[in-house]
């Protein structure tokens, strides 16, 4: 579904916890890690569906991938590609993959086992472009929820040095009111918290039209491309190994 909230005055600051996806994460003494490698499991080709007129229209066929510690799977374009590792992993391991499309944009990252903590010292406007929740993940009675969502507008910016939208899993509740926090999309898993999403950036998701308009109206209209309901598609798919979902 979309949601949109108006602008409005910047709400006193509260807690709030806030850091930028890539490069998070618990630090310590790295741990052997396996090459990084780009295997997809279950090949399984999505079947031709009909068009509105009639006519068989051909789509991509989907793997399903398992990260390297075993515990998580999620299906992927047969055409993208997934590195796992795609990094040094956290102290105690965990998953860290990253998705790139078949131009070798990277797309999202996958990673577990993050230690997070930060603090809200302001408030933006923002809009809710999409959510879903993802009952997969639950964890002791917390649903996350896929998430699409932006900060700021043309009469007030988001946060500075940071981008203004983005997609992602997060456990924490939707933005009420007339503002929000700066963009935190983690959710809880084992052992601490995870991932999976990536701030959206014009140089790597492809989005069609004028390239000049301003950076949240590109974020806006990269919503109906079909790049993007693929990685939706992707992300809502995450659930642990043997879930049965």
């Amino acid at each position: 579904m979309r949601r949109k909230a108006s602008s409005g005055v910047v709400v006193p600051a509260v807690v709030l916890m806030a850091v930028l996806f890539a490069g998070c994460g618990q630090q310590g003494t790295p741990q052997a890690t396996p090459e990084p490698t780009t295997t997809s499991v279950e090949s399984q080709a999505t079947a031709p569906t009909p068009s509105p007129t009639g006519t068989v229209q051909q789509q991509e066929p989907w793997t399903t991938f398992t990260t390297a510690d075993g515990t998580l799977v999620f299906d992927v374009p047969a055409a993208w590609t997934v590195q796992d590792p795609a990094g040094e992993l956290a102290e105690g391991g965990g998953a860290f993959a990253e998705v790139r499309n078949a131009a070798d944009k990277p797309l999202a990252t996958l990673r577990t086992n993050m230690a997070t903590g930060s603090t809200c010292m302001e408030k933006y406007p923002y809009s809710v472009l999409e959510t879903e929740e993802l009952p997969a993940l639950s964890q002791g009675g917390s649903v996350p929820r896929f998430i699409y969502e932006t900060r700021g507008n043309a009469a007030q910016p988001g946060p500075a040095d940071t981008p203004a939208a983005a997609y992602g899993i997060t456990s924490g509740p939707l933005p009420a009111g007339d503002s929000a926090c700066a963009i935190f999309q983690f959710f809880t898993w084992p052992p601490n918290a995870a991932m999976f999403g990536a701030f959206y950036n014009p140089e790597n998701n492809q989005t069609p039209g004028d390239q000049s308009l301003p950076y949240l109206e590109l974020a806006e209209k990269y919503a109906d491309t079909p790049e993007y309901k693929d990685i939706k598609r992707m992300i809502t798919s995450l659930r642990p190994v043997g879930d049965g979902y």
